[in-house]
């Protein structure tokens, strides 16, 4: 992370667009309000838009704004995100999810400052720093006429590429601490990471990043020494790869996809329970299967101790 601190450095004070790249949960809202914080926007609003949130007319209000009467519940003019942070940071995160025609309202604002709300007539002038972030292949999606490659060219001022977590494991320490220490002051406790738990941590490749690690910790704080054997069981059983087969030893299709499906349906069904803080019974109405269907997955997965 030294070398995107040190481009977040260089630029910050800048006007320049940047456009933010790394899979999900690496941590790109951390870096856009970091950019943010640099004068002279930091005394400034830093505003998010998810563009994947929102549907698409909703999304142009959010934005641009609306005037009164131009659609059914418009009972008042409505300031939009460009307009709101006036000299200071709008982050479109996911802006790879807007469409097509969006994307050239917002490369008008991106290439002469101005936007006009939604049913107005007044053109408003942009003076924000815009941040933009995608966890896709934005060259990919302009191949296959997803993006517009105009308006990638316009947000590819700077890049700055977030490695995964798997990349930079000496950070995990710090950031497990960091987490720690957050959960137990929020939550009132004195949970505590052992050096066999940091092992693990250290070992597991995080495929959700920052944002599966912070969940980690908090799980280990909110629901004590218990939560903290099924975690560690669930972790150690994603970071050991499957031992290979022996040379030779035939191995069928059925039972490549078999495996495939179980690791595929143990990593739905531990984010299901970890978003219902492994409420069992709002699990099993979200995976639409019985309790007792669940709790035989969830012994199956090694999710339970």
């Amino acid at each position: 992370m030294q070398s995107v601190l040190d481009v977040v450095g260089r630029v910050a004070c800048t006007n320049a667009t940047i456009l933010l790249l790394g899979e999900s949960g690496v941590g790109k809202e951390v870096v856009a309000q970091a950019i943010h914080r640099v004068p002279p926007r930091a005394s400034y609003p830093f505003l998010k838009v998810s563009c994947a949130a929102l549907p698409e007319g909703l999304l142009e209000s959010e934005l641009f704004g609306h005037a009164r009467g131009a659609f059914t519940g418009a009972h008042r003019d409505r300031m939009g995100k460009f307009e709101l942070a006036r000299h200071g940071t709008i982050f479109l995160d996911e802006i790879s999810e807007i469409s097509p025609r969006l994307q050239a309202k917002l490369l008008h604002v991106l290439q002469d400052g101005e936007f006009t709300p939604v049913g107005a007539e007044k053109v408003f002038h942009s003076d924000v720093r815009v941040v933009a972030a995608t966890n896709r292949n934005l060259e990919e999606a302009i191949r296959t006429g997803q993006f517009r490659e105009d308006l990638y060219y316009r947000l590819n001022v700077i890049t700055i590429r977030i490695p995964p977590l798997r990349e930079r494991r000496e950070e995990i320490p710090v950031l497990a601490g960091h987490f720690l220490r957050r959960f137990n002051t929020a939550y009132g406790r004195s949970a505590a990471i052992s050096p066999e738990t940091m092992r693990v941590f250290t070992e597991y490749a995080w495929p959700g990043n920052v944002r599966e690690l912070e969940n980690a910790v908090k799980r280990i704080v909110v629901l004590g020494a218990t939560m903290l054997r099924q975690n560690l069981r669930s972790i150690r059983a994603r970071a050991v790869p499957p031992a290979p087969a022996a040379p030779g030893a035939p191995i069928g299709l059925k039972t490549i996809a078999r495996r495939a499906a179980r690791a595929a349906e143990r990593i739905a069904i531990e984010a299901v329970l970890d978003h219902v803080a492994w409420n069992r019974v709002k699990a099993a109405r979200l995976l639409q299967i019985s309790y007792s269907a669940l709790r035989y997955k969830i012994v199956e997965c090694g999710l339970a101790g």
